[in-house]
Formats: C-alpha cells, structure tokens, sequence
C-alpha cells in the first residue's frame, strides 16, 4: 500500500513541476528535479553482460547509487544480475520501458557499441543522465550528433574511459602538461593477445537462442541469421558491431590527447589485416595506426593478436620527449631522463621520476562511477564528458576508415570531415535498419 501511495505522490509532484516549468518556458527534461546532496540516485542499466556487470559492481560501491532496472536481451544475463543483486529490481528485455520510467534518474548504457548512440539520445531527451561505456560510437556522425542532444537537454553524460578517474593517469597528463618530458613527439600504446590459430573460431549461421531477441540486439544493423561466434561476446570481433582498434584503442587515444592538451589529429594512416589467424572475423588480426598532429607530435596505436609478448619497456602507455620518456601503467608512472644524443650534450637533462598508486581496473571504474554520481547532484560536466568520449572515439574511427579505404586520410578536425580524400566520408555514418532512427 505505502509503495503504491508513494507512486502516486511521486506522478503528481512530477506532473506539477513540468506545469510549472512549462509555464516558464522549460522543457520537461531540464525541470527533473535534481537530486539533493543526500538523496539517492535512482539509476537503470542496459546490458548487464560482460562490461555491464564490471560497471555495475563500480557502481554499487557507492551507498547512493540505487540500481532500480536491468535490462538485457540475453535471459540468463538478467536472471543472473537479479539474482546478485537479491532484492527487488525490474528486469526488462527492451530498453525503452526503462526509458519510460518517470522515476529513474540516470541510465547506464553497457550494451554493444551500434547500439550507444540510439540509446544515449533517447535517453537524453527523456531526462536521464547517461553513463555510457567507451566506445561512445560506432560512427563519427553518431558521436557529434550525442554531443549536441547531450548539450541540448543539459544532460550530464559520462564516457566509460575510467582512467579520466584515476590518480596515476591524472599524475602522468600534469607531469606532461607541466613541460617536464620538454616537447613530447611522439607516443605509444598498443592491444596484445595471441589468438592465432583459431582465434573466435569458424562458425555457420544457427537458430538463434530461445532466450536471446537476436533481432533486438541486431537493432540499427542489417538482419542477419544468427551466429554464436558473433553473441553475446564475440561481437568486438567484427566491424559491423565493433572493433578492436575502437574497444582498446579509446583507451589509449584518449589519455593521449589528455596528456598533450589536443583535440585530435590532422592526418590518419593506418595499415594490417587477417595475417595469421584463422577466424570469421572482420577485423585484422594485426594493425597499426598513425596520427600526426600539426602541433608536431606522432600517436602510434597497433592492435597485435597474433603475438603477445610486451611491446613497451615497460607500462600500457609510452610517451617520448625531448628531456624525458614516461611508461605509465599497472600502478606506476616511470619518467626516465633523456641524455643529449649526436652534437649534444651528454648528460641526464632531467631527474628521474616515479609515482606509484596501486588502484586497480574496478577501483579505477568505482572512483568514475562516484564522478559522474557527483556531477549528476551538482550538473557540472563529468570527468569523461560525451566531448572528451567523442574525441577520442573519433581518432579509433578514423583509424577504422584508412584500414577501410587503405588511404590516408587528411582530417578537419574542427568541421569533423575528411579533406582528402573526400569520398572517404562516406564512412562517417551509415543507414540504419528500419525503425531506428537519430531523430
């Protein structure tokens, strides 16, 4: 009876602020009520699979984050995420009932990357706050077109890239943005993992599962028959769905363009293929990308998965100056002097560095999840704001669109286009399957 007398109470107040800021010329998105500093933040999920269930368990670290609404298209994924949470929560099989949901305050998005822009933009215009997991898109069009509904609603919009949360990689962009390195041309990072020979394996179209709406997870993609080696995982596999050089590269490129202070690059070349593993995918097996930056600066991303050994001296992240050379990475920044090289002087030209901070992968994500629970009380933009997520995205993307068209591409990273060569954008956006729409 309470919980039903509440219901009642919660629809009419919420009726007579939307009068209210109607009257004044607000949209109903914009007069939600914002939660008081000591309130509960009312939050729904969306795909509570392998990430999802990562991010979930950042956000239940945090007493004022109160998961009220799971939704998935896989069964045993939502039986096995109610039964962890043991205690009353919604489960759904199509995300726009939560959407509908006057009483949710901010949405999780961890669902596979064709799907985050769809998502995000309808939740947006439906007054929820949005922390949506990297790759914020699937398309560059997406991207820009999230940012301006985010901006638009006035959302609070948090990107998945947790390391914006984290102590070490905060410590590493002050270090670089202070000078200390001296000029910083080139950086390296890189997603190693031998799959040969087999790698998600050789499978032929099946019946779908009785428990997965496999045209639902298809969603804005073209029909297809099913395939296991495609869901519920093995998506980041192919490029209709995902992409290796977007899934890790995101990462990297964004902690890139953090540390050098840039919003992203002039020119794009990529090169690989299919080289050694034997497999459905639709991705190479071994790529590497270049940006080059008319500030003067080389990013390196490559994605190896026939071979694992260490590529780096040491850490996840290089970056090379002309006083320095910083790893960063596991729970250490290592900043190793330059010495001067042919006609210079010889001696160290700095002193060495080293930061530690032992906080892993799910307390990094936690300390982000507490981020953007903050921002969403105080509606100041989070640290991974959708601008930040969108930029970086945008470097993965284009390193998609060279593999794609094997050109170089020259990019306008103001006007978000490709200068040459010009047909090259065709790959900004695609046409989406019947009724999704970004409208």
């Amino acid at each position: 009876m309470s919980k039903s007398i509440t219901r009642r109470d919660f629809n009419r107040t919420t009726a007579t602020v939307g009068a209210i800021a109607t009257s004044i010329g607000w949209t109903a998105a914009q007069a939600k009520a914002v939660p008081g500093a000591n309130d509960r933040i009312r939050i729904g999920i969306l795909g509570v699979g392998n990430r999802g269930g990562q991010v979930l368990d950042a956000f239940l670290e945090h007493p004022d984050a109160q998961i009220v609404a799971i939704c998935d298209v896989y069964q045993p994924y939502l039986e096995k995420t109610a039964a962890k949470l043991g205690r009353d929560v919604d489960s759904y099989g199509d995300f726009r009932h939560v959407l509908d949901r006057q009483d949710i305050d901010a949405i999780i998005i961890a669902t596979p990357d064709h799907w985050h822009a769809v998502q995000t933009i309808l939740a947006c215009k439906s007054g929820k706050d949005v922390y949506v997991e990297k790759p914020l898109s699937i398309t560059i069009h997406e991207g820009r077109k999230m940012v301006e509904v985010a901006r638009k609603t006035q959302r609070v919009v948090q990107v998945g890239t947790h390391r914006r949360s984290a102590d070490l990689w905060r410590k590493a962009a002050e270090v670089v943005q202070a000078g200390v390195l001296g000029k910083v041309t080139v950086s390296r990072a890189c997603r190693l993992s031998n799959m040969a020979p087999h790698g998600i394996g050789k499978r032929q179209p099946t019946a779908q599962p009785s428990d997965l709406n496999w045209d639902m997870w298809l969603g804005p993609r073209p029909s297809r028959e099913y395939q296991d080696n495609i869901a519920p995982y093995k998506f980041r596999w192919w490029q209709l769905y995902s992409s290796q050089m977007a899934n890790w590269g995101v990462h990297y490129l964004d902690a890139i363009l953090w540390c050098i202070g840039e919003e992203g690059p002039g020119s794009v070349c990529a090169m690989g293929g299919q080289f050694a593993v034997n497999d459905d995918r639709t991705i190479p097996d071994t790529a590497e990308a270049m940006f080059q930056f008319h500030s003067g600066h080389l990013a390196l991303f490559a994605t190896f998965e026939a071979s694992g050994n260490p590529m780096l001296r040491r850490g996840e992240l290089e970056l090379r100056g002309t006083l320095g050379t910083a790893h960063i990475g596991g729970n250490e920044l290592v900043v190793e002097p330059e010495k001067g090289g042919q006609f210079q002087d010889s001696k160290p030209r700095m002193d060495a560095i080293r930061f530690n901070k032992n906080q892993n992968s799910h307390e990094q994500t936690a300390a982000h999840a507490r981020n953007f629970l903050d921002c969403v009380k105080s509606r100041q933009r989070p640290s991974a704001d959708i601008e930040v997520g969108h930029r970086a995205t945008t470097m993965a993307l284009l390193a998609n669109i060279s593999l794609a068209t094997q050109q170089r591409l020259e990019w306008d990273v103001k006007q978000e286009e490709i200068t040459s060569p010009r047909e090259a954008n065709a790959f900004l956006h695609y046409e989406y399957r019947s009724p999704w729409t970004l409208d």
